[in-house]
C-alpha cells in the first residue's frame, strides 16, 4: 500500500504563485514517473506536468512557461511551482505516482487525495 500526501493548495489572487508538494510513502521499491493532474468542475481530469525519475519533464501547453515540476528522488517527493496563476487554473490538483512495490512487483498508479487551488480574478 502506498500513500501520496499532497500539500500546498489554497487561495491566491490572479498573477500570484503557489507551490504544491506530494510525498509518497509505504510499500515502495521504486517510484518511476510522478506528476500532477487537475480537474475543474464539469471538466475531465487533465495532465498538468510529469517528471521521470531521471528528470525528464512533460508540461502541458496551457501552463508551459508558468509552471515547473521537480522531484527529490531520495524523498519520493514531487513539487509543482505555479507562477502567474490565472482564474482558469482553478481546480483540484492531484498527484500521481507510478510505483513499483517490490523487486519482483509490477508497476501501478497511485493517486493522492487532491488539493484545491483557487485563483481569484
Amino acid at each position: 500500500q502506498v500513500q501520496l500526501v499532497e500539500s500546498g493548495g489554497g487561495l491566491v489572487q490572479s498573477g500570484g504563485s503557489l507551490s504544491l508538494s506530494c510525498a509518497a510513502s509505504g510499500s515502495i521499491f521504486k517510484v518511476n514517473s510522478m506528476g500532477w493532474y487537475r480537474q475543474a468542475p464539469g471538466n475531465q481530469r487533465e495532465l498538468v506536468a510529469t517528471i521521470t525519475n531521471g528528470g525528464t519533464t512533460n508540461i502541458a501547453d496551457s501552463v508551459k512557461g508558468r509552471f515547473s515540476i521537480s522531484r527529490d528522488n531520495a524523498k519520493n517527493t514531487v513539487y509543482l511551482q505555479m507562477n502567474s496563476l490565472k482564474p482558469e487554473d482553478t481546480a483540484v490538483y492531484y498527484c500521481k505516482a507510478r510505483v513499483v512495490p517490490s523487486r519482483t512487483g509490477f508497476e501501478y498508479s497511485s493517486w493522492g487525495q487532491g488539493t484545491q487551488v483557487t485563483v481569484s480574478s
